[in-house]
């Protein structure tokens, strides 16, 4: 069964995919007739189109919000997602024939469901390419001016004595008689 999709639905879920598939290392594979976003194998991403197969709704989404999951789930076209994963913070938004997409509210869920299932070598690869497409950081008057620093001589306090250094008495020796 297919569902009429809009040309709204068809360029969210487009942009929603792009976004997915611009993040490091990810890549497209296709599970239950559903588009799955994986990064090392882990999905981050569940995407679906009115126009596949199988579809119940224009156009869902699924996402692991970890952060976000209890604001999300207020909205109107979200719930948590089905076989267990809602319990996992999964939370599944799902828009009908007459919806408009929400893409604005969603990209930056893209990123926060990548960011709760990547490694941490491919969230530095996503640091570091979003530093570099930010406007650097503007210095400021006060950020500039050094502090002086005031040296002072520090004495270092004598070493406690552990229960390992405690010095331990010896006994007398013994005197040994010689007999001539």
């Amino acid at each position: 069964m297919t569902m009429k999709v809009t040309a709204q639905q068809k360029a969210a879920y487009d942009a929603l995919r792009a976004h997915a598939l611009s993040l490091p290392s990810t890549n497209e594979e296709f599970p239950w007739g559903h588009s799955a976003l994986k990064v090392k194998g882990k999905t981050f991403v569940f995407l679906h189109r009115g126009d596949m197969e199988g579809a119940v709704d224009a156009v869902s989404m699924s996402v692991k919000l970890p952060i976000s999951a209890g604001h999300a789930l207020h909205l109107p076209f979200a719930s948590p997602t089905g076989y267990g994963l809602g319990k996992a913070n999964w939370v599944s938004f799902r828009f009908g024939e007459n919806d408009d997409v929400a893409t604005d509210i969603l990209l930056p869920w893209i990123v926060e469901s990548y960011r709760a299932v990547a490694p941490k070598t491919q969230l530095k690869l996503l640091d570091a390419s979003t530093s570099t497409t930010s406007p650097p950081a503007q210095k400021t008057a006060t950020s500039t001016k050094k502090t002086p620093t005031k040296t002072t001589s520090t004495k270092k306090a004598p070493a406690k004595k552990t229960a390992t250094s405690k010095t331990t008495k010896k006994a007398p020796a013994k005197k040994t008689s010689t007999k001539r």
